[in-house]
């Protein structure tokens, strides 16, 4: 059994303000720094093996905190990253009502298959982060594994591996920087 430490990077300034991030390559605020350090305490002595990452700032910024007590090298993995909002990105969830209201309501209807302009389905997220996830299970066979990512993917990668509907992803999104075990 593969023990993975899901866990969601610490706070931006854009998870502040409400604003749907993305693929947006956001830092973390000064919160955000501390929050990653206080994980990577948590988190040092469990006895990692590997440290896997989405490639954007605020997940690396996450994972370099908890490298840097482990002495483990920070795998990046594109495939990590949080669902594509597209044109989304950016915006306010009232900014995107005014200016994509159609698109909006079609998206609450149907985010499995509906997309953002220029974003992904929730289908999507699913296949890329699952074969991120069964890559790294694979590598990693009765290992612990660090997974720093973002609160949906890591809630897609939840509900799937405890066969869950889909729909509950939602409910699972971790807060910035909370950190959950996934035993697959």
């Amino acid at each position: 059994m593969t023990r993975i430490y899901l866990v969601r990077h610490g706070q931006t300034d854009w998870n502040v303000a409400g604003r749907w991030q993305g693929h947006a390559d956001v830092p973390l605020n000064a919160v955000g720094l501390a929050q990653a350090e206080k994980v990577a305490g948590q988190l040092a002595g469990e006895g990692l093996h590997a440290l896997y990452s989405s490639d954007l700032q605020r997940a690396r910024q996450t994972a370099s905190a908890l490298s840097a007590l482990t002495g483990l090298p920070v795998c990046l993995d594109a495939r990590l990253r949080e669902i594509h909002q597209g044109e989304w990105q950016g915006l306010l969830v009232s900014e995107i009502e005014a200016r994509y209201g159609e698109a909006f309501q079609r998206r609450k209807l149907d985010p499995y298959n509906v997309a953002p302009p220029g974003g992904e389905t929730v289908e999507q997220v699913r296949l890329r982060v699952v074969q991120a996830f069964e890559e790294i299970i694979a590598r990693h066979p009765r290992d612990r594994v660090a997974v720093v990512s973002h609160g949906f993917a890591l809630a897609v990668a939840q509900v799937h591996y405890q066969n869950r509907p889909i729909q509950q992803a939602w409910e699972l999104i971790p807060a910035n920087d909370e950190w959950r075990i996934l035993e697959i």
